[in-house]
């Protein structure tokens, strides 16, 4: 049995896309595992086009990622749409185009993702392969450099491993075989002390306030959580504080919501077995704006301009509680059709006459 998938028939296509006298840029919205494989995709393509940039359209303020950037010498820089024009041809990693507006902009000749598919919201590319059976798309860019013979580097090796780490957050959440074997291939060339380094830049001094204001503001539904923050610096704040409260003993879910700019940021998490994350957000909130994500962890983002703004928190929980009536009456239908059905049954049998 082969260590990865054989992709020769796969590399030639993707290759082929390309020229050499062609600039590349790849879009991320920017986390470990779309640092990594952004970095992963660069070194695959660099030698087939005449360069290759890095872009990413979300502020990047979390002190890991920060610190990944600049020990693993990330070259990313912020989109603008002044960008488009100095590159041919466009790629998309650890991403789809309807996960941000500013990725909707591009065209792209190629997408490569671990995201759950929207059957609404096709992807089109000339080059796309999109696997959510794997735990991150560092796994499904490591195939890829394996089977071209490339050995990564100590800080690609070091990224891609950083990129699977936190995406299955340390094989805690759903990941597959191919992601093992990545990951077990990719330590024969990392740094570990780089990845410590990384590891512990966890938190911003001034972050701390929030954790206070976290805990005066929560409120305890059953076996979840839910906190509204109000306005915050980063909506990364909303990430930390959604892992750190589902840490906590008999909670089992949680929404962290908070105002960032222009937008309402919503954070789920879950510890996928009571509830699919993702399914919820999208039913809260899809029609307000991009949402949706996995059983365990999803986000949503919504313009300030289509809430009242001062009512945030009594906006998220009635969408909570509307899903949750919608879903008791689909069930109390069922159950009376079941009745139904089985009396129908009952009345019919010849036997019983």
């Amino acid at each position: 049995m082969a260590y990865f998938r054989t992709l020769e028939n796969r590399l030639v296509k993707l290759q082929g896309l390309f020229k050499k006298k062609e600039r590349l840029l790849i879009m991320i919205n920017a986390d470990p595992d779309a640092l990594a494989s952004a970095l992963a995709l660069k070194r695959l393509l660099y030698r087939k086009v005449h360069s290759v940039g890095i872009a990413h359209v979300n502020d990047i303020s979390r002190p890991d990622n920060l610190e990944m950037i600049k020990l693993l010498r990330i070259p990313t820089k912020r989109f603008s749409p002044a960008l488009l024009p100095h590159y041919d041809r466009f790629a998309l990693v650890d991403s789809q185009p309807h996960h941000h507006k500013d990725l909707a902009r591009v065209d792209y000749s190629v997408v490569l993702d671990h995201h759950p598919l929207d059957k609404e919201n096709p992807v089109q590319a000339d080059y796309q392969e999109i696997i959510p059976e794997y735990g991150a798309t560092s796994s499904l860019l490591t195939e890829y450099l394996y089977n071209m013979k490339i050995r990564p580097g100590k800080l690609l090796a070091t990224a891609l491993v950083y990129g699977i780490k936190t995406d299955t957050q340390s094989f805690e959440r759903k990941f597959s075989d191919v992601d093992i074997r990545a990951f077990r291939h990719l330590t024969k060339f990392y740094e570990p002390l780089l990845l410590q380094n990384i590891i512990r830049s966890e938190f911003h001094r001034e972050w701390l306030k929030y954790f206070s204001l976290a805990f005066r503001k929560i409120r305890f539904m059953g076996n979840g959580a839910s906190v509204f923050m109000g306005k915050v610096d980063s909506p990364d704040i909303l990430v930390i504080l959604a892992d750190f409260f589902l840490r906590v003993h008999n909670i089992s879910w949680d929404i962290i919501s908070g105002i960032h700019e222009d937008r309402l940021v919503i954070i789920f998490r879950g510890d996928g077995l009571r509830k699919d994350m993702g399914k919820l957000c999208t039913q809260m909130f899809k029609d307000l704006g991009p949402a949706g994500g996995h059983k365990q962890m999803a986000r949503a983002e919504i313009p300030i301009e289509k809430i009242d703004q001062k009512h945030a928190q009594q906006f998220i929980l009635q969408r909570l509680a509307d899903v949750r009536n919608k879903k008791k009456k689909t069930s109390r239908t069922a159950n009376s059709n079941r009745k139904e059905n089985s009396a129908g049954k009952t009345n019919n049998d010849p036997g019983k006459d």
